[in-house]
């Protein structure tokens, strides 16, 4: 049983998950998230703490980034699309339990503000990574993003990830590396 509580879209993505683990989850009801599924958010991170775990498109991201703004300090696990997506349609309810349960061994923790020490990677190294300002910028971002299990994200919101997860400078690079021989290999 996993001891968090893990916040969904909808009931599709509740009965996906049940399928993989032993957990409870709250359900946002699509990206219009009510007063009331907020407070229900807070109390389950104050209570058992909180995994955020949406679909991995634009819709997904907005509610990932309303709850993380209103309950600071909650996991989150992330689900590459191709994992996702089912005849055209995209979310964790098309994922396999195999899927799911990778993604929730990997969540990540965000770090509020003031916790830790010196964050280490740097919008320099984004742009020296080819992450931002960089042809394939985009691509990029996808491939590491899977890489260090914080998803896809536009450079801003990936550098953003990569300050609220702590990313190590030492992950980055490690990550980058694999980066660049998957595309290498990927080039033929």
């Amino acid at each position: 049983m996993i001891k968090e509580i893990i916040v969904v879209e909808g009931k599709d993505d509740t009965a996906a998950i049940k399928r993989a683990v032993e957990a409870d989850t709250i359900e946002t009801g699509g990206s219009a998230i009510g007063e009331a599924v907020l407070k229900r958010v807070e109390l389950a991170k104050e209570r058992r703490g909180v995994i955020i775990f949406t679909d991995p498109d634009h819709a997904g991201e907005r509610i990932r980034r309303i709850v993380a703004q209103r309950v600071p300090g909650c996991k989150h696990a992330f689900l590459p699309e191709e994992e996702a997506m089912y005849k055209g349609d995209i979310g964790v309810e098309n994922a396999t339990p195999e899927a799911i349960r990778k993604a929730l061994a990997n969540v990540r923790t965000e770090q509020l503000a003031g916790e830790g020490g010196s964050v280490e990677v740097g919008w320099e190294d984004l742009i020296e990574a080819g992450l931002i300002v960089h042809p394939q910028a985009s691509e990029r971002r996808e491939v590491i993003g899977k890489l260090l299990g914080i998803g896809y994200a536009n450079g801003k919101t990936f550098f953003k990830r990569c300050v609220s997860f702590r990313i190590t400078k030492t992950e980055f690079n490690e990550a980058r590396r694999k980066m660049e021989q998957q595309l290498e290999q990927e080039r033929g």
